[in-house]
């Protein structure tokens, strides 16, 4: 099979240099046509942060991927930026298995992550749409994205938090079956806490209250996700009408302190009030664990989630790997038979061009009824001399060149080369 991968990824190159050969939409429409060359068929770019890989056909068994890396560093004006030990190259049916486990979300960083199917699933249509993929290519991105998919419901590989801010917001949700008739004041407008605070709406929170230093920024994302700002110190007065606080800032020294809360609880009355602090050093005061109805988890309460939950993800993988499997064999079978095909109909209409001169020989013999009966009888017998040899070809599990050698003593045997160049 003439199928490459060629490519970096996080665990062979540096975040510096990833970077460096990132690619948007915009231009990995640019940059493949111009890959596509006399050797070169198919080609679809997979560009994310984490991963930069090229799949290709060629019309040769094999191919130098190295012009075609250049292309893609010149392209970015990274040439030099990529060391040798930084690329890998993987050939033929290696290929199309490193694809399904990038699809199925078991080779990213995080494991499950699902947001790269969404971007191979881009990749392959922008490429499409270029007139870049033919049969193989479209039916083995088909089939990686048929292994996404069942990859997510068939296994739980994504199920679970396993970032910060999503773990944050699902023990929020987990503390309060239902947040839509909750209040959340979310304190920092950080990455952590945009992540946090769009976890939170899309988990229906009820209010989404919002605190940072720079007022402007906690009401860029207050427009963004419908929240209400409140000022940065009157967080504390705010703790009387809030059922949810997560505070991730960076601040020397806490920003509520025991007796913040103290006071706030004697308004609450017998009212619970979670708080996640997710803040480096801590925002709050951890003495306020002691205080009745206050129940205040830190960064080990959360990274002790996100481990339990990849834990279970690990356990997935095993089931994700007998899909790929399967699937692969599935492909297999299928690639095979492109090749054998050209040959068994050959087989076969040579087969039948004998049965229909011998049954033509003998014809006037018959009885217009033991005509029909030797017809069926005949065209039964040619297709079980076609089952072993046709099964034998299509079984999928023959090297690229023990297939070839079959095909080739199959067409010796049966003198069909012979009879097509007389």
């Amino acid at each position: 099979m003439n199928f490459f991968c060629l490519g970096i990824n996080h665990r062979t190159a540096p975040l510096e240099t990833r970077e460096k050969l990132w690619f948007s939409e915009k231009e990995i429409q640019s940059v493949v046509p111009s890959l596509r060359q006399k050797q070169i068929n198919d080609c679809v770019l997979v560009s994310t942060c984490n991963r930069t890989e090229l799949y290709y056909t060629t019309r040769e068994g094999s191919a130098n991927g190295e012009p075609l890396w250049k292309r893609l560093a010149e392209h970015k004006q990274a040439v030099g930026a990529v060391r040798e030990e930084h690329l890998y190259s993987i050939p033929s049916l290696n290929a199309v298995k490193h694809l399904f486990n990038v699809a199925s979300g078991i080779d990213s960083m995080v494991l499950g992550d699902i947001q790269i199917v969404s971007q191979i699933r881009d990749a392959y249509a922008i490429a499409r749409s270029l007139s870049a993929t033919g049969a193989v290519t479209n039916r083995i991105f088909d089939t990686a994205l048929r292994v996404a998919k069942r990859a997510r419901t068939e296994t739980e590989i994504s199920e679970g938090a396993v970032s910060l801010s999503y773990a944050a917001a699902e023990l929020s949700s987990k503390i309060f079956s239902d947040l839509s008739k909750r209040t959340a004041l979310l304190i920092g407008s950080g990455e952590t806490g945009k992540l946090t605070a769009k976890h939170l709406v899309g988990k229906n929170i009820g209010t989404l209250l919002l605190a940072n230093r720079t007022r402007q920024h906690a009401e860029d994302l207050a427009a963004l996700l419908r929240g209400r700002v409140v000022d940065f110190d009157r967080i504390a007065a705010e703790l009387e009408a809030v059922d949810i606080v997560i505070s991730s800032v960076d601040a020397p020294s806490y920003i509520l302190s025991e007796q913040d809360l103290r006071r706030a609880m004697k308004l609450r009355g017998a009212r619970p009030l979670f708080i996640i602090d997710i803040g480096v050093p801590r925002n709050i005061d951890p003495a306020a664990n002691s205080i009745e109805s206050v129940f205040l988890h830190n960064l080990d309460t959360l990274n002790f989630v996100i481990g339990k939950n990849l834990r279970r993800r690990a356990s997935e993988v095993p089931k994700i790997r007998r899909i790929i499997l399967g699937e692969l064999i599935q492909f297999n079978r299928w690639h095979a038979s492109l090749e054998a095909n050209p040959t068994i109909e050959e087989l076969r209409g040579r087969l039948e061009e004998i049965r229909r001169q011998e049954v033509e020989h003998h014809l006037r013999r018959f009885s217009p009824d033991e005509r029909e009966e030797i017809e069926v009888l005949t065209k039964r017998i040619v297709n079980k001399i076609l089952h072993t040899p046709t099964i034998s070809l299509k079984n999928g599990s023959d090297t690229h060149q023990t297939l070839r050698d079959k095909i080739s003593l199959l067409r010796h045997l049966f003198g069909l080369d012979r009879r097509n160049s007389g």
